[in-house]
């Protein structure tokens, strides 16, 4: 259990939020990732204030850089949105994460942290390659993967945490896999809503990977997991269906849809290519129409991601999760057409979008590329 007893302001659990019964629209939790610079955590910081308030935000995340690259500028992000008033939910990755030839030390004491600081929310992932490095690799006596720090937490801290975890609608990226010709006609009907196509390839995370990946879900559940957010998707339908695939195996808690923001076709190329996302072809041909008008970029990117968001709505879904990428104005965009908001889209400021997006860069690979991507804009 944990051995020093919270001093600060003390946040509730997002899973007894979820839990309660919503009234009134639905709420939006926003994700946010540390900048490189000085001034680019004071531009955060004013944006944090901003966007928590006006939409009324559920919870924020913030990420944590692979390795514990962003460990002390994590938390205190987190930690500023917390003593503003405002729910941390704050990433935690197990894997390289030692201290003092301990590897397990560095995911103790970063949780001790949160804990002290009144945080009671984590995010539990296993993480990424190190900047740099191309693959993944595990540390010697260390974790090896999410179920392994959700395990962890329940063993040394028992409640105090309330903690999310992961979950891939289309299956993991490294479970998809490029399809020959004859896989691609012999498909099956699940296959089939979860196959996608970048330059002309196809992919899909193949049935017999997708029950691994739900297999290990439940256990990241069972072990004790509160909720579940997805990565990234463009199509409504595969979400409806990862839930149902969800009740099917037995996983009843909640499940938060997460939304990327389309704020601009290089990056959305680059990011949808990298995650092997599944684009509808109506939204592909829609985007490469547009490809040199970034205003109009961002315009379809709030239409079009209020058109998905009301469709998860219709649904029963409660709250919606965007990644913000550190940005305003499509958020506010969609809230807007949402009704969830009124008037903010007039309110947004990116004048420091560019700074933004060259200094920014944080410790999930793929968005690390988008940046250098987005910067080209």
């Amino acid at each position: 259990m944990c051995s020093a007893t919270a001093t600060n302001a003390v946040d509730p659990k997002i899973i007894d939020l979820l839990n309660k019964d919503p009234e009134g629209l639905a709420h939006v939790s926003l994700e946010y990732f540390p900048p490189r610079t000085e001034q680019g955590v004071k531009n955060l910081h004013a944006r944090m204030e901003r966007m928590l308030t006006n939409t009324k935000c559920l919870y924020t995340d913030m990420t944590w850089g692979a390795g514990g690259s962003t460990a002390e500028l994590s938390l205190e992000l987190a930690l500023h949105a917390q003593k503003t008033g405002h729910v941390s939910n704050l990433h935690l990755t197990c894997t390289n994460m030692e201290k003092d030839g301990d590897p397990i030390k560095g995911v103790h004491d970063a949780l001790q942290a949160a804990f002290d600081g009144g945080i009671r929310n984590i995010v539990a992932l296993r993480g990424d390659p190190q900047e740099g490095e191309n693959e993944w690799t595990a540390t010697k006596g260390g974790f090896t993967c999410a179920l392994d720090l959700v395990k962890y937490i329940r063993k040394e801290f028992g409640d105090d945490f309330g903690v999310s975890v992961a979950g891939y609608p289309e299956g993991h990226p490294n479970r998809i896999s490029e399809l020959t010709e004859d896989e691609v006609k012999s498909m099956s009907e699940s296959e089939l809503s979860r196959c996608c196509t970048h330059d002309g390839i196809a992919y899909v995370c193949k049935d017999d990977d997708y029950k691994k990946e739900m297999d290990y879900l439940k256990e990241k559940v069972d072990a004790g997991a509160d909720f579940i957010i997805t990565q990234m998707f463009f199509d409504a339908e595969v979400f409806k269906i990862f839930v149902e695939d969800c009740r099917t195996w037995g996983i009843n808690c909640p499940v938060v849809p997460g939304l990327m923001c389309i704020n601009a076709y290089p990056g959305f190329k680059k990011m949808t290519k990298f995650c092997k996302t599944r684009v509808p072809k109506a939204l592909e041909e829609k985007m490469d129409s547009m490809k040199d008008d970034a205003d109009a970029i961002k315009k379809f990117g709030v239409e079009y991601g209020a058109e998905v968001c009301r469709t998860l709505l219709d649904s029963g879904v409660k709250i919606l999760h965007f990644y913000t990428l550190n940005l305003e104005k499509v958020v506010y965009g969609i809230t807007d057409e949402l009704g969830i908001t009124s008037g903010l889209t007039e309110q947004s400021n990116e004048s420091d979008a560019k700074i933004w997006l060259l200094l920014v860069v944080p410790g999930l690979g793929q968005v690390t590329q988008l940046s250098a991507v987005l910067v080209k804009e």
